[in-house]
C-alpha cells in the first residue's frame, strides 16, 4: 500500500471538542470516552480531512512547528488516533507498508520523542449514570445509596440530602 494513497479523515459525528492552549480534548459521546490529545496529536487530527496524504500533513506540521517532522511522526499519530476511534470508519487499520512502531521510532530518533503525538484516553461515565443516585431504606431504617449521593432516612423513607 503506498503511503500517498491513504487519506485519513477525522471522525466528526459523535464528538464533543474543546479546543486548550497547547491540547484538544475529545468525549466520544458513543463510546463515552475522553480523549486528551497533545499538540502534535490534535495537529495531526486537525489535518486529517480525507484530502491529504501523510506526506502531506508531515508538511503542514513542519510549517506550523517550525521544525522538521518525518512522515512515521504523522503514521504514529493516525495510529494513535484510530485506537482512539477517532477517525472516520474508512479510515480505520491504515498503516504503511512494513511500518511498525519500532521502526517507526527507530527512523525519526529518540531525540525526538519529546515532539511525538500523544492521545490519551480514559473511560468517562454517561451523563444519567453520573448524576443519578439510587437510595433505599434497609430494613433497619439505613440509607443506601449510590457514591456520592448525601442520603437520610426518615421514618423509613430516604431522602437526598
Amino acid at each position: 500500500m503506498n503511503s500517498q494513497a491513504i487519506l485519513p479523515a477525522a471522525r466528526e459525528e459523535g464528538l464533543i471538542i474543546q479546543e486548550m492552549a497547547d491540547e484538544v480534548l475529545v468525549y466520544d459521546r458513543e463510546r463515552y470516552k475522553a480523549h486528551c490529545l497533545n499538540k502534535t496529536a490534535a495537529l495531526v487530527w486537525r489535518h486529517c480531512d480525507g484530502k491529504r496524504a501523510v506526506a502531506d500533513i508531515a508538511r503542514l506540521l513542519e510549517d506550523e512547528l517550525h521544525l522538521p517532522v518525518e512522515e512515521a511522526v504523522v503514521w504514529l499519530g493516525v495510529e494513535q488516533l484510530q485506537k482512539a476511534h477517532l477517525l472516520a470508519e474508512g479510515a480505520r487499520r491504515l498503516k504503511p507498508q512494513g511500518m511498525s512502531r519500532r521502526k517507526a521510532l527507530q527512523k525519526i530518533g529518540w531525540a525526538a520523542a519529546i515532539g511525538l503525538p500523544l492521545v490519551t484516553s480514559i473511560i468517562a461515565p454517561r451523563a444519567v449514570e453520573a448524576s443519578t443516585c439510587s437510595i433505599t431504606c434497609g430494613s433497619d431504617a439505613q440509607c443506601i445509596a449510590t457514591p456520592g449521593c448525601p442520603p437520610t432516612c426518615s421514618t423509613g423513607t430516604c431522602i437526598a440530602g
